[in-house]
């Protein structure tokens, strides 16, 4: 990818992105992209990166990882993530107690080639919306910690190659880009999706051909067999213990920028097809404009999964006409004939968390129970804002009802709330106590809109 000396580069649709890293970045008062760790990326390292590397591969890197500055960035950045402690029983704040010699000894270890990758505890976590449960990998502070430097080394070099269609784990994009994208598309008269599913993509990643993707860019042995050693660290699970023969670890700080990294060839793929991929990690949808050209865009995905070690899940991948009733779901969405509105994941998810916070049995004030609804529905609706108005109030309903069931069975009344509660407890009471109402922050985001 060619970087000029603008901070802009257009994509085949003339829609303007910032450029991965500027042509030159320096300390003395140049802009430099934020994402880009200063303790892993000098300034000629950049100027390399933007100016292309002898050969298109980096040699030596090994060197930057177990530098105790970097180290120390990456801890920092674990501590800010939070997350239980792992196999040593080892959490952050234990970790922090002797930081400096910790990370000395850390180094020592990466500079010696004496490190190597604990156990990966493994967890199993709801699914939201679901009674499901997928797994949930948790390495070692310690290994949280070289994952981290080893990322912010490596992401910079895959960054300036990935694709413009690619929005998951990626610097300064999100899901709601991608969302935008999908919307626009839509507009543009792109009804026909591809809606797919990759089969257990994070736990079957083939790690021979995983690795081979990333020696495309990346020479380092040392780098590598690290790299190989996280893919391959056992597994713990109660008194259980296996070494994985494929896939990365969910849960892993490596893994989202691994998972990119093989599936990169598959965007632009589609992308030189002329198919209009959007995709967020292993989540993605080809928007088309007829069904015929759905049909082709699906055989090139399956075609090149089979090659790459992968399947498509028959259950999950289907073709659908977005105008008509059925429609499909991205991203805790559900696009259906011109509309949107959470998808009932989403909702799901949503109305277990308010579930957990407004037991009937709940003992502290109303005031305190409403504040903790407030966090969730914020965030919640911050996300959740650009759906179809008819979202918004029945969930403020629901919310309510479940308030009046708690002041029911304080004054020992068994039950929901319901029937007179309305006329003893009116909308007014819970607007004075501070309840955050979807309604009326929608009706405001349309006027701020309009505006």
């Amino acid at each position: 990818m060619s970087q000029g000396s603008s901070d802009k580069r257009e994509d085949k649709r003339g829609k303007q992105h910032p450029q991965a890293v500027p042509q030159k970045a320096r300390r003395g008062g140049e802009t430099r992209y934020s994402w880009v760790e200063p303790n892993a990326w000098t300034d000629s390292m950049l100027e390399a990166l933007s100016n292309g590397v002898k050969g298109g591969r980096w040699y030596s890197l090994m060197d930057k990882l177990y530098k105790e500055e970097l180290l120390r960035s990456a801890f920092y950045k674990v501590k800010k993530r939070g997350g239980a402690a792992g196999v040593d029983h080892l959490t952050v704040k234990h970790y922090e107690k002797n930081l400096e010699e910790n990370l000395k000894d850390l180094s020592r270890k990466l500079r010696e080639d004496t490190y190597s990758p604990q156990p990966i505890k493994r967890k199993w976590i709801p699914k939201p919306g679901r009674k499901e449960k997928r797994p949930l990998g948790i390495p070692t502070v310690r290994d949280r910690i070289v994952q981290t430097a080893l990322k912010d080394l490596l992401e910079p070099i895959f960054e300036v190659e990935f694709a413009d269609s690619s929005f998951g784990f990626r610097p300064n994009r999100g899901p709601k880009d991608a969302l935008r994208e999908v919307q626009r598309l839509l507009g543009e008269g792109y009804s026909y999706v591809v809606d797919a599913d990759i089969k257990g993509y994070f736990d079957n990643i083939p790690h021979g051909k995983l690795i081979d993707k990333v020696k495309e860019k990346v020479t380092d042995g040392k780098v590598l067999s690290l790299i190989e050693s996280f893919l391959k660290a056992d597994i713990l699970e109660g008194a259980k213990s296996w070494s994985p023969e494929g896939g990365t670890p969910q849960g892993a700080v490596i893994s989202p920028l691994l998972a990119n990294i093989y599936l990169n060839p598959l965007d632009h793929l589609m992308e030189k097809r002329g198919f209009n991929m959007i995709r967020y990690a292993d989540d993605f949808v080809v928007l088309c404009r007829t069904k015929d050209e759905a049909r082709k865009a699906l055989k090139v995905i399956k075609d090149w999964l089979k090659s790459a070690g992968l399947t498509l899940h028959p259950q999950k991948t289907k073709l659908v006409d977005a105008t008509t009733r059925g429609g499909f779901d991205f991203l805790g969405y559900h696009f259906e004939r011109d509309y949107r509105w959470p998808r009932k994941k989403s909702l799901d998810k949503l109305k277990d968390s308010i579930r957990d916070k407004t037991k009937r049995t709940y003992g502290d004030s109303l005031e305190k129970c409403i504040s903790e609804i407030n966090k969730t529905l914020e965030g919640w609706f911050e996300y959740f804002k650009h759906s179809h108005y008819t979202t918004f109030d029945p969930i403020d309903k629901w919310i309510r009802m479940r308030l009046r069931s708690i002041l029911r069975k304080r004054m020992d009344n068994k039950g929901r709330g319901r029937g007179r509660d309305h006329q003893r407890w009116p909308n007014s009471y819970f607007h004075k106590r501070g309840l955050f109402s979807l309604v009326k922050a929608h009706r405001l985001e349309l006027k701020s809109s309009k505006r």
